[in-house]
């Protein structure tokens, strides 16, 4: 346990003064008290339970005395307080490859139900926004709290050919910060990006982006949902090196076949492989977590522990009214005590 003000636990060394106070108040009172023919018709008249009664008030008391020094250095613990996170982007892939069935109704529908699930578990002032990709990448629902709509955009996926995963990435941190200036032309040779010369240079004079703390972005998460392997596009750890960079958190979710499956789409016949690897190490950069999903069940069940995670979080902070309580209910028991069995405190 940390104290902010640990000089002030230096208190403590009045607990042994007044442990001695005690001592020495015990003894005056009994030199003071009248002396009987034989001590031992006292001790038959207090009985043992009386003898020891008298010590546990004042022993209350030095707790709470000694509760009221830990507060007064403030300690601080680390524990589970709401989250301030207030945006989730969904990037949820859209290939040709979710229409297989190895997850019941198949891993498209399977994706749908449990994405929707998510939403209804979510605090309503958590905005959520959602960015389908396959061959490339677009912004299906932009982050709002109005959960209808975002059940709509869900709803209205459209398989494609082809996995961008990178892509899908890039448009979730655009996503995040519009004003940014995030895209796929921040990817390319400095030759090949668009714009004229003069617009070029524009961008360069702007002021320099400066990297976070890998996951130190608490207002914001990605949650990037795929069954494939990257056929196009970015390269994903670009990718999530930039999102790293900006301190988002990118939890990654694979669905299917680890071993790879040939599913036909559109006359075509592909060969389907998770790549877990590279999901991984997406989240080990951007300091989140990797979750596999086999079945429709598992899958769910990932969408409730990321929901449980993305509302609550490990912080350090302040208890310090805590031991005050605890210092103020040991003080009424002691005290309490003391009127019940002596009719007077302390």
């Amino acid at each position: 346990m940390n104290f902010l003000w640990p000089q002030f636990l230096w208190l403590a060394l009045a607990l042994p003064v007044l442990v001695l106070l005690y001592l020495w108040l015990l003894r005056r009172k009994k030199k003071m008290a009248i002396r009987y023919a034989s001590l031992s018709i006292v001790r038959d008249a207090m009985g043992v339970g009386q003898s020891v009664r008298r010590h546990i008030p004042p022993l209350l008391f030095l707790l709470a005395m000694a509760t009221l020094v830990i507060a007064a250095a403030r300690p601080l613990a680390v524990v589970m307080l709401p989250s301030n996170q207030q945006t989730i982007v969904l990037a949820m892939d859209v290939s040709g490859s979710m229409r297989a069935a190895d997850v019941q109704p198949n891993r498209l529908a399977a994706a749908q139900n449990a994405a929707k699930s998510f939403l209804k578990e979510l605090p309503r002032t958590v905005k959520v926004g959602v960015v389908a990709f396959a061959g490339s990448a677009q912004v299906a629902q932009l982050p709002t709290t109005n959960r209808e709509d975002l059940v709509t955009a869900i709803d209205s996926f459209q398989l494609q050919r082809g996995t961008a995963t990178g892509n899908g990435l890039v448009m979730a941190l655009s996503t995040l910060f519009p004003d940014a200036g995030i895209g796929i032309d921040d990817f390319a040779p400095k030759s090949m990006q668009r714009g004229t010369p003069i617009e070029q240079a524009g961008k360069d004079t702007k002021k320099d982006f400066v990297p976070v703390t890998p996951g130190s972005y608490t207002s914001a998460a990605i949650i990037m949902l795929t069954d494939g392997q990257r056929t196009t596009g970015v390269d994903p750890l670009d990718a999530a090196k930039m999102a790293a960079d900006r301190g988002v958190r990118v939890y990654t979710v694979g669905v299917g076949t680890v071993d790879g499956e040939t599913i036909g789409f559109e006359g075509w016949s592909m060969r389907v492989r998770l790549d877990e690897d590279t999901l991984k190490a997406i989240a080990n950069k951007t300091q989140a977590e990797y979750f596999y999903a086999g079945t429709a069940e598992d899958l769910k069940k990932v969408y409730e522990t990321l929901s449980s995670r993305l509302t609550v979080e490990k912080k350090e902070t302040e208890i310090s009214a805590l031991f005050a309580l605890g210092a103020a209910a040991l003080m009424l028991l002691s005290a309490g005590l003391s009127l019940l069995w002596f009719n007077r405190i302390l």
